[in-house]
């Protein structure tokens, strides 16, 4: 039995291949939703005219680059009524300057955009209402911003999230009394992605990558695009670093430390009961590929559903720049959760489960088709 386990057990290299190629192919195809989902969790329901500058409203275009938060005007001919009509139904979000923002019901601001040559872009709060906007403003490609960040980090982040995964898993069947236990693959899966994967690779990738997608220059005019502060993912790092340290790199460490690990250890127990459930079912060794590709996204939307807020604050958290001898608005995670609830009330803490749930249950069936495919074609074609 030990030297037919032997037999079968899988070279780490393959791991190593099959986890890259399934991160690669994964992140092309859903990148669009992971900016979609980034922008709607930034997004403020409301915003206090006078707080304007400390808040995380959309920032616009300025003189040197595009972080700087826009000026609104109040709008003298609306009435109270017709202002409250609108704070309810349209964003309460800057973007380009354009005819001038209204001072909605309670002193919240409300801002008109108007991008250059295409007319008012009105959209709704929800993911298809934001991908418009994304692209009536800045064009198509900005759908794809931080993906550079993204093809950075994903290949070494899918190939040790499979061989942790992998080695935790063989090291607590071999060393402790879980064995190869539903437990024992729930852990494997907690360490591998909570701690080496977080640690190693996706927090820094994350911080360049949410860096890129917040700002709010349109790929379409080339005078945006040359005054853009952040340009490619190595010159967000060194900028970063240079700017607020090393340490700004490891921004929303614990809460992506605790959302990846909830995700991959949920991810992983249930995909593979239900792959053992599959498989003695049908008496094969190994599952088509459209099988890995439904049970890769039933077990991947599992773990969304629970660790949201987690996601929440991890962006508010990476996006924000902190500057030397100012108290920055989200200081860890209790007290960003406490923030944003108080502000925006409870369910802004689950901004983005919509995109963010159309993002990985494609993407974890992507990754687990992609994986096991290329990992029974080198075990056919012996390449290693």
């Amino acid at each position: 039995m030990a030297s037919k386990e032997k037999k079968t057990k899988k070279n780490p290299l393959q791991h190593l291949i099959a986890g890259g190629c399934a991160g690669l192919v994964e992140s092309s195809v859903c990148h669009p939703l992971d900016t979609i989902k980034t922008r709607m969790q930034l997004r403020k329901n409301a915003v206090d005219s006078n707080q304007i500058r400390n808040s995380f409203v959309e920032p616009a275009l300025r003189l040197k680059h595009s972080m700087q938060e826009p000026f609104l005007r109040p709008e003298p001919s609306l009435t109270g009524a017709s202002q409250a009509t609108i704070a309810k139904s349209t964003l309460h979000e800057p973007g380009f300057l354009g005819r001038g923002g209204t001072q909605g019901a309670a002193g919240h601001a409300q801002i008109v955009i108007k991008p250059t040559g295409r007319g008012t872009v009105q959209a709704t709060l929800g993911p298809i209402g934001t991908a418009k906007r994304i692209v009536q403003r800045e064009g198509f490609f900005a759908l794809y911003k931080g993906l550079t960040a993204v093809y950075t980090g994903i290949v070494p982040k899918m190939a040790i999230r499979f061989v942790s995964f992998e080695q935790y898993k063989d090291l607590l069947a071999n060393n402790t009394p879980l064995g190869r236990s539903t437990s024992a693959t729930f852990t494997a899966g907690l360490a591998s992605s909570g701690l080496t994967e977080a640690i190693l690779v996706v927090t820094p990738a994350e911080v360049c990558k949410i860096r890129m997608q917040s700002q709010f220059h349109s790929l379409m005019d080339p005078a945006q695009m040359k005054h853009r502060k952040y340009r490619n993912v190595f010159q967000t790092a060194m900028l970063i670093v240079r700017e607020e340290g090393v340490g700004a790199l490891y921004k929303g460490v614990i809460p992506t430390m605790l959302r990846q690990g909830c995700n991959q250890a949920v991810n992983f127990t249930a995909y593979n009961l239900i792959k053992k459930a599959v498989l003695e079912k049908q008496q094969t060794t190994e599952l088509a590929s459209w099988q890995s590709l439904a049970i890769g996204g039933l077990s991947g939307g599992m773990g969304p559903m629970v660790n949201n807020p987690l996601d929440v604050v991890k962006t508010r958290l990476q996006k924000q720049i902190v500057h030397e001898g100012k108290t920055p608005k989200y200081t860890g995670l209790i007290q960003a959760c406490l923030i944003i609830g108080k502000e925006e009330g409870p369910l802004a803490l689950w901004k983005g489960i919509t995109p963010r749930l159309l993002r990985i249950m494609p993407g974890q069936a992507i990754t687990f088709m992609t994986y096991e495919f290329v990992t029974s074609k080198m075990s056919q074609w012996k390449l290693i």
